[in-house]
């Protein structure tokens, strides 16, 4: 660790950082300029209130005054920022903090910085080691454990809308381009991407049903409609319901600190992309969130960039040897 004083001044590292981003990580000059923006917002908050301070001589106690500060900020049409808008100052400041670590300079650990809590569903998200715990809790010998580790690796690879993961057909998932339209909120149509190792275990999870059901998710339990039904599969789908029930058991058996439902798991999908340095922009996308921009992607139609977003910045990118 270097000595304290050997920072550079807070100025110096935030240009540091963007230029990492821009050339290491080769982040979107959308995402620079956003990062940049909620950057400079604590450098000038810094310069007002402690004129005489530098990154280096921030402290934990300054940050929670600063967390303060973002919580009594008012836009420019006067109304307090949201707890989602607070949280990307946060996370930036936080990624910039991390980086800097990294780079042996001497600054406060950015776990200090605590994220805004706003409405309890939009605080709830887990690292990758929580749902790595979570996934290993199920049984993959028997042919539900290993549906169910299915469901989750594809929850976490793609974000999926629970409504949107029980809809999903066989025949909707290219497990050799790993990547799949989906019919979202107001019948938008975009591409989701899947991890390799998502990919993989879906396809062993298909490889060992003995069945010609269209459904991707069915249920392995319980009396089975007679072979000649047109309508069995639809029969065997599992509902939102039953696919709620199964994340929160085994959030339970993973002994995780709150219950865990499938938007959980979608809000640590957006978590782990963004933590990692992928862009609000394409996250936003991947998400099917309404407030993206006006461009349409169509279920025939791919986004290079957005998948290879994906493949960069998501925690699963490779499969499993």
């Amino acid at each position: 660790m270097s000595a304290k004083g050997t920072t550079p001044t807070l100025q110096a590292c935030i240009d540091e950082y963007l230029e990492y981003l821009a050339i290491e990580r080769q982040v979107s000059p959308f995402t620079i300029r956003n990062y940049k923006f909620y950057l400079l917002k604590f450098h000038s908050w810094l310069e007002k209130f402690f004129p005489d301070k530098d990154l280096s001589d921030v402290s934990s106690k300054m940050l929670k005054t600063y967390r303060a500060y973002l919580a009594q900020t008012k836009d420019d049409k006067g109304q307090y920022l949201a707890p989602v808008t607070q949280g990307y100052y946060v996370i930036a400041l936080r990624s910039m903090l991390r980086y800097l670590l990294r780079q042996d300079y001497e600054v406060v650990s950015p776990e200090r910085l605590e994220l805004p809590k706003g409405k309890e569903h939009s605080l709830k998200f887990l690292d990758y080691s929580h749902v790595e715990s979570m996934m290993k809790k199920a049984d993959t010998n028997t042919i539900q454990g290993l549906r169910d580790r299915v469901m989750m690796e594809v929850l976490f690879s793609t974000g999926l809308r629970v409504s949107e993961l029980v809809s999903l057909n066989k025949s909707t998932i290219n497990l050799e381009s790993r990547e799949f339209g989906v019919m979202g909120k107001g019948r938008k149509i975009r591409v989701v991407f899947l991890s390799d190792r998502a990919a993989q275990w879906i396809e062993k999870y298909l490889r060992e049903r003995d069945d010609h059901y269209h459904p991707v998710f069915i249920r392995h339990s319980g009396a089975k409609p007679q072979i000649d039904d047109p309508k069995a599969g639809e029969k065997l789908r599992l509902n939102v319901r039953t696919v709620q029930r199964i994340i929160g058991k085994y959030g339970r058996l993973a002994h995780l600190p709150y219950s865990i439902t499938p938007h959980v798991m979608r809000h640590s999908f957006a978590t782990d992309l963004i933590s990692h340095g992928a862009g609000l922009r394409e996250v936003q996308e991947m998400l099917g969130h309404k407030n993206i921009a006006t461009t349409q992607i169509y279920t025939h139609v791919t986004n290079p960039q957005l998948k290879s977003v994906h493949e960069k910045y998501h925690s699963t990118g490779e499969a499993e040897s």
